[in-house]
């Protein structure tokens, strides 16, 4: 008998109506912020995850479903999207167009984690990048898109929570009140 894979899940004709919802959500969401669809590979060279993601994070180390091509070289399946958009953000050219800067994607990732409740080797992520802006503008138009989004689609419960260390003068202080508490540690500390 033919199976599917552990922690893959088929979406059934029944279930479509809801996916249909939240991507079309989306897509709609994203185009009225003027963030425009970039469609990414569901597979990339090994190596631009291992340098964007960090090669010793667990996602490298232990989640990654990676393959060797034909040729030799190691292939990944994606496990997130920020380095892809990345990568043809700056290997096409986008940046010479204003409008590429502002990206959403939508589509599979792949993670080899233990399946359990609410964690599936394959999932499905919505995801927006602002790309080379340093303006906390990006920033807060990021998390109005997204509450929004959550709010169209009535979850349960919903609340958002952001936390800042402000400004430059203000992230200084709060490093230099903190290797001072941490020399107090050190003792304590590893390394």
């Amino acid at each position: 008998m033919i199976r599917g894979i552990k922690g893959i899940k088929d979406i059934t004709p029944d279930e479509m109506p809801k996916w249909s919802v939240v991507e079309r959500t989306a897509h709609a969401l994203a185009h009225a912020f003027g963030f425009h669809e970039i469609r990414i590979p569901v597979f990339e060279r090994t190596d631009l995850f291992v340098h964007s993601i960090g090669g010793s994070t667990d996602i490298v180390e232990k989640e990654m479903y990676t393959f060797p091509d034909k040729d030799g070289t190691s292939l990944t399946l994606r496990p997130e999207g920020t380095a892809g958009v990345v990568r043809a953000f700056i290997e096409r050219g986008l940046k010479t167009y204003e409008a590429s800067r502002k990206l959403y994607y939508i589509g599979p990732m792949f993670r080899h984690e233990r399946p359990q409740a609410g964690r599936l080797r394959q999932f499905h992520q919505f995801g927006v990048e602002y790309v080379g802006s340093a303006d906390p503008s990006a920033d807060v138009e990021v998390i109005t898109l997204l509450w929004r989004y959550f709010s169209a689609l009535q979850l349960p419960g919903l609340s958002l929570e952001v936390n800042s260390l402000g400004q430059p003068a203000d992230r200084q202080a709060y490093k230099e009140e903190l290797v001072s508490f941490l020399k107090t540690k050190a003792d304590g500390l590893c390394g």
